[in-house]
């Protein structure tokens, strides 16, 4: 299997958002070139060329990667004091999102994930809310999550390192994991997570999913 190195994360600290948002705007394709996705009629498609399942992706406005993409592990303290690993999340569908509380688009999309989570984390799905605000201050995270009313799982990153390590190059950006461990597709920017077209990808990634048919 491979796995993709380290990259380079754009700014830190809370100041100066109009000037993230540019560098977000220069630096938004980064993501996309550095790692090896599946282009359209490309081989590595787990779905082996499937049209309508290609589809999928697309409409969903996920990136699909090529087959055998692993992600750097895991390893962060959560919002309540303990530790967790991707490794602990085996045999599940993990959405893995990279977010920050003066990301105006992470705020966005923040309902659409917990909703996504309520719906299907019966069904085997995980979100993971990867926050990469600078020193972690959790008095600043708490009443943020509190208020959002947000009841998946948050984890810290506070010097940025699994940001880096999973080239994170803006924010939001959202990565699926299989229950196999595979990385199966990215989402740079602001996604709606529980539109029809995102569920109807979510379900054939689900454990146990049967695959998705031509």
């Amino acid at each position: 299997m491979r796995a993709w190195a380290s990259g380079v994360l754009f700014g830190e600290g809370r100041r100066a958002r109009l000037l993230r948002a540019a560098v977000f705007l220069v630096l938004a394709g980064g993501l996309i070139w550095a790692l090896p996705v599946r282009k359209p009629g490309e081989e590595g498609s787990r779905y082996h060329h499937a049209p309508a399942a290609l589809d999928l992706f697309e409409r969903a406005g996920i990136t699909e990667l090529k087959e055998g993409q692993r992600g750097p592990g895991l390893r962060l303290a959560t919002l309540d004091g303990r530790r967790a690993t991707l490794a602990d999340y085996a045999g599940k569908l993990v959405v893995v999102n990279f977010w920050a509380t003066w990301c105006t688009p992470c705020e966005v999309e923040m309902p659409t994930l917990e909703r996504l989570w309520q719906r299907f984390r019966p069904r085997g799905l995980v979100v993971l809310g990867v926050n990469v605000d600078r020193g972690a201050p959790r008095s600043l995270i708490e009443p943020y999550v509190r208020g959002k009313a947000l009841t998946f799982p948050v984890l810290l990153d506070p010097d940025m390192a699994a940001a880096k390590a999973w080239r994170v190059t803006g924010l939001p950006a959202t990565f699926l994991v299989l229950p196999s461990g595979e990385v199966a597709g990215m989402a740079l920017g602001l996604r709606e997570w529980d539109s029809r077209e995102m569920v109807a990808l979510l379900e054939t990634l689900l454990p146990g999913a049967p695959p998705a048919k031509p």
